[in-house]
């Protein structure tokens, strides 16, 4: 047998494959291994933009049912003035004006307003933070002062503005006074 382009004789009669013929048999088992392997690169790539996209629709849902929960904040911290000063009234008059039969009915209506002023926070999930007697929580108290104390320091014992919560989130801190060790 003899070399007739690209054939080499082999001792057993039978021609061997060239080292062209190699690399064309080797060529389709690369190119398939290439396309494996993007098939799995997309496949990630895939699974990547679906858990982004999950993920970006998860916070739409949070912010927009933020957005329904919370979306009086601003006004309820305007309003919250309104109470106070509410409050600060009904505080002022004294039980002679209380008695008085033609303060009754002036008295009687600026109670009626307080109770559906706080009727209506409470429809809108606005509470009122406890205070007096408890220790002091910089979440929600804001200490104005110390006050010489038998109680235990850091025990709130004045309030001298209300705080409130709206749910969760906090409208504005209660204004306290809180104990120290009497010297």
């Amino acid at each position: 047998m003899t070399n007739i382009e690209n054939e080499t004789p082999v001792e057993d009669g039978t021609e061997a494959e060239t080292p062209e013929a190699d690399t064309a048999a080797a060529q389709p088992q690369d190119e398939a291994a290439k396309l494996a392997e993007q098939v799995a690169s997309l496949q990630q790539d895939l699974l990547y933009a679906r858990a982004e996209t999950q993920n970006v629709t998860r916070r739409k849902d949070k912010e927009i049912a933020d957005a329904h929960a919370y979306a009086a904040t601003k006004f309820a911290r305007d309003i919250l003035s309104v109470a106070d000063n509410l409050g600060r009234a009904l505080a002022a008059i004294g039980e002679e004006q209380r008695e008085d039969e033609k303060f009754k009915p002036f008295v009687a209506g600026l109670e009626a307003t307080e109770r559906e002023l706080m009727s209506v926070f409470e429809r809108h999930g606005i509470t009122r933070i406890a205070a007096i007697g408890l220790p002091l929580d910089p979440n929600q108290h804001q200490a104005m002062l110390e006050i010489p104390s038998d109680k235990d320091a850091g025990t709130i014992v004045q309030e001298m503005q209300a705080g409130y919560m709206m749910k969760d989130r906090l409208l504005r801190p209660a204004m306290v006074g809180v104990a120290k060790k009497a010297d």
